[in-house]
Formats: structure tokens, C-alpha cells, sequence
């Protein structure tokens, strides 16, 4: 077998701390894509095609690398097709986390220890879609099974949040809670930014003036959020600028962008850096989570987003050689009058870990017990690996406090990918007993177990105040 109990755990000290303080606590996926309506309407799954290759852009960007045509990928071939086309993917994965996120996937949730193979292919399809016509394997009940507590879904601004407030009146034992989403409004440079703006005018029934009528409404749909459960927002940037500007110069960028005119760097920096500040100091107020994902060039084959559209799999690393001082001067102007809520900060480029940490380190002082008020995120997008998270975890402890890390989340599409949680939390622990073997950590189980509970759990739900969570699982 070869996803057996002590799978990642080379020690006896990593298997006792998994077992007995990793592997049962439970999780708070604080962002992920889930579908809120999926959720509310407890969708049931009946093919594994779609439960598993729907919507995974990780995978589709691993079958193009084997030769697999797009008409099997996300075109209209046969589920068995792209079954099989997975299958033969998977056979030309080892070093890849996909190869231990598929055989994860393959026992946690159908009891199938089988390596997939293209010769096995045919009875891991029957067995799994066997299994989901005899079981009523559902979101819901996929969702418990994981022991998840709390899910942050990302939700765009003018969202009715229909869904969440189903979910709420119900009683579904799960908090599922929207995350604001503000991205239109702060890449001006796209062309769909005025059409949205367009849209925000349409939904309020008057026309958007300018920069400070749209902080405006901003802040009203921040407080819609927040009656619907919300106190997470989340923001995509490829770069992160910021350059100061006046009200009346910002003014001038919105019309501008409203035209479809061209905007410089100065400019672009201006509205992102000052419309950042703007929802900074709203999250700060209602006294809300910031998280920034920064550092992915988005949709750069032309040819397959025409073919597959957006998050398709065409995205990369971006290397930003400024990173440090438009980060700093960001977060800065917001600590100035110490209206900077509690942030979590995200990169894709691994090379930039070190920057990151000891940014978060100046951005620390607050005066309300907050531990590590700026937390670097876990590894993020292409730093989801092995690799990845001993890289984020190494770069946190040498130069910040691993102890507060508020540890891992999903960022996914499938309800399916709670077993990376459990993939984390055995390269952690076994981090962790690595470190202790090799005299860097003592030899003291109440500490030790102290920092695997408070990663896997603990510091997540007292960062994001989720004292109501039920713990009757842990």
C-alpha cells in the first residue's frame, strides 16, 4: 500500500504527534472557491469525472504536459475519455503533489489503496462511480466527513449571498461564510473595469461619481457582507503597487479608465495603492481580515484562453522586482494612523519568502494581543508542494514566530481537496520531529504537541475570532 496510516512520517515521534494531535483536529478552511450554492443545495455526486477533473485547472495543466487533447480535458469528450486521459497523466506524475493528492483523494474518500494507472483505470472508474450511486456522497456530507468547521467561500462584491443565508438558516453544522471580493474595482487597467462600474450604477440605481462615491459603496457592501456572516476579504494582484495621490488626481484615473484611455504606471499605482488604503482602513473599522495573493501573471496563452477561458491553467509566476518597497510603503501608510486590520500576506515566487517574513515582522505593534497581526500565508498556488511548504515554514522560523502560523487552507474548487489538509499536516508534524531529531527543537512533548494543535487549529480560530466554533469533534 502506498498511502498507508504513517504515510510522510519517517519517525516515531512524527507518528505519535500525527496521530495523536494532528490527524482529528478539525479544520478551518478560512479560503477556499467552494460553490455556495453546491453547499445549500447539498449537490449530490454520481460521477467521479466530475466530482474529481471539474474545474482543476492543476490537473488540466498536467494532461496537456502528457500529450492529452484539450476535447479530453475540458472539451466534450466522454467522462470514461477524460477518466482514462487522467489516468494516464497520473502514471507520469511522481515528484508532482498530484500523485499524492490523487491516491489521497483515492482512500480517504472511496477506500481504494490501488495505485491509478491506465491498467487500472477501468476498475477505479467502475468502483468509484459504484460507490457514489450506493453512498449519497453529497457537499454537504464531504464536507463533514473532513471535519471542517468553518468555509470561507470568495464571493464578488454585488453577490445577493442568497446562498449563504440559506446555509445560516439552516442547520447545517459548518459555518460556510462569504469572503468579499472587491477585484474589479481595483484592476482599472482591465478592460472589463468600467463595464463593472457600469454594473455597480445598474445595481444602485445612480451613476458612480468618482473615487470616493465608489469607497462609498464599497463600505456598503462591506457591511452587507458582515450581516451575512463575513469578516474575510480577499484580493488578487499581479503586482502590488502604491503611490500617494489626491482625491482629485484619482478623480481623473477613474475618468480616464471609464473612457478605456491608457493609464501609466504612476497611475495604476495611485488607484490600486490609494483604493487599497481606502478598504484597508473599512476592514480595520469592522474590524476584518485583509488577505493579499499576489505574484501570478494571469491567462498568458492567448491560444488557450480562447479555447478554455480563464482559470484554465495558463498562469505563472510573476517576479516582481520591487516587491519589498511597494509591500512596505502599503502596509506602512495603513499602520501610520494604525488603521492596518490583521493581514495575511501571500506570494507565489518562493524566492521572495524571506522578504515577505521579515515584512510581516515590521508591521507587528498593536496593542490588542494579536499574535503575528501579519501572518505569511501558507504556500500559495505553485508553493502548495512539499517543497513549497518546508520552504514557507523554514523561512517563517528563521525569521518570524512558526508558533503563530494560522496553518493551512484549501484555496480550491473541489470539495475532494480536504485531504490536503491532511497532506500538510504530515509534512509539518514530520517537520517538526525532524527538527527534534536533529537537536534544533528539545524533546518535549507538551510544547510539541501545543504547536501541532495551535497550527492545525487553534491559531486559525483566534486570529479570525471564531470563538462560536463547535469543537465537540476535536
Amino acid at each position: 500500500m502506498f498511502i498507508d496510516k504513517n504515510f510522510l512520517l519517517e519517525s516515531a515521534l512524527a507518528k505519535s504527534l500525527f496521530h495523536n494531535f494532528a490527524e482529528n483536529a478539525p479544520i478551518i478552511d478560512y479560503h477556499c472557491h467552494l460553490d455556495p450554492k453546491q453547499i445549500s443545495e447539498n449537490v449530490r455526486f454520481t460521477s467521479i469525472t466530475e466530482l474529481w477533473l471539474a474545474g482543476d485547472h492543476y490537473k488540466w495543466r498536467a494532461m496537456r504536459a502528457c500529450g492529452i487533447p484539450e476535447t479530453k480535458i475540458t472539451g466534450d469528450a466522454s467522462e470514461w475519455e477524460k477518466f482514462y486521459a487522467w489516468a494516464q497523466t497520473i502514471e507520469r506524475s511522481l515528484g508532482n503533489p498530484l500523485y499524492h493528492w490523487t491516491h489521497l483523494e483515492l482512500k480517504h474518500y472511496f477506500g481504494i489503496t490501488e495505485l491509478l494507472s491506465t491498467s487500472s483505470a477501468e476498475r477505479i472508474f467502475k468502483s468509484c462511480n459504484h460507490y457514489l450511486s450506493e453512498h449519497e456522497v453529497t457537499a454537504q456530507s464531504l464536507i463533514l466527513a473532513a471535519n471542517v468547521k468553518y468555509i470561507g467561500t470568495t464571493d464578488d462584491m454585488l453577490s445577493d449571498l442568497r446562498y449563504h443565508q440559506q446555509l445560516a438558516a439552516s442547520n447545517f453544522p459548518c459555518k460556510v461564510a462569504p469572503s468579499f471580493r472587491p477585484d474589479p474595482v481595483i484592476g482599472i487597467e482591465k478592460p472589463e473595469f468600467s463595464d463593472y462600474i457600469q454594473k455597480i450604477s445598474d445595481f444602485r440605481g445612480s451613476k458612480v461619481t468618482g473615487f470616493l462615491d465608489l469607497v462609498n459603496f464599497l463600505e456598503t457592501r462591506l457591511l452587507y457582507f458582515t450581516e451575512n456572516g463575513g469578516s474575510v476579504s480577499d484580493h488578487g494582484f499581479t503586482a502590488v503597487r502604491y503611490e500617494a495621490a489626491t482625491p482629485d488626481e484619482l478623480d481623473l484615473i477613474f475618468e480616464k479608465a471609464m473612457r478605456k484611455a491608457p493609464l501609466d504606471t504612476v497611475e495604476l499605482a495611485k488607484w490600486q495603492g490609494q483604493i487599497m488604503v481606502a478598504l484597508g482602513r473599512l476592514y480595520k473599522r469592522y474590524d476584518w481580515v485583509m488577505q493579499l495573493h499576489f505574484g501570478a501573471v494571469r491567462g498568458t496563452n492567448t491560444r488557450l484562453y480562447t479555447v478554455a477561458g480563464a482559470d484554465s491553467g495558463g498562469d505563472s509566476i510573476y517576479d516582481q522586482a520591487d516587491l519589498s518597497l511597494q509591500l512596505n510603503k502599503l502596509l506602512d501608510k495603513l499602520d501610520q494612523t494604525n488603521e492596518l486590520p490583521r493581514t495575511i500576506l501571500y506570494n507565489t515566487d518562493p524566492s521572495q519568502n524571506d522578504m515577505i517574513v521579515t515584512t510581516c515582522g515590521n508591521f507587528q505593534l498593536n496593542d490588542d494581543g494579536i499574535k503575528s497581526r501579519v501572518q505569511f500565508g501558507a504556500g500559495w498556488w505553485f508553493n502548495d508542494t512539499y517543497r513549497g511548504m518546508i520552504g514557507q515554514m523554514e523561512s517563517l522560523a528563521d525569521n518570524g514566530l512558526l508558533m503563530n502560523f494560522v496553518g493551512m487552507l484549501t484555496d480550491s474548487r473541489s470539495f475532494l481537496s480536504y485531504s490536503r489538509h491532511d497532506y500538510f499536516r504530515r509534512i509539518f508534524v514530520n517537520y517538526v520531529a525532524d527538527k527534534v531529531s536533529h537537536g534544533f527543537y528539545p524533546d518535549d512533548m507538551a510544547l510539541l504537541s501545543q504547536m501541532i494543535v495551535d497550527i492545525c487549529y487553534n491559531n486559525a480560530k483566534s486570529y479570525f475570532k471564531f470563538n462560536s466554533l463547535s469543537e465537540s469533534d476535536k
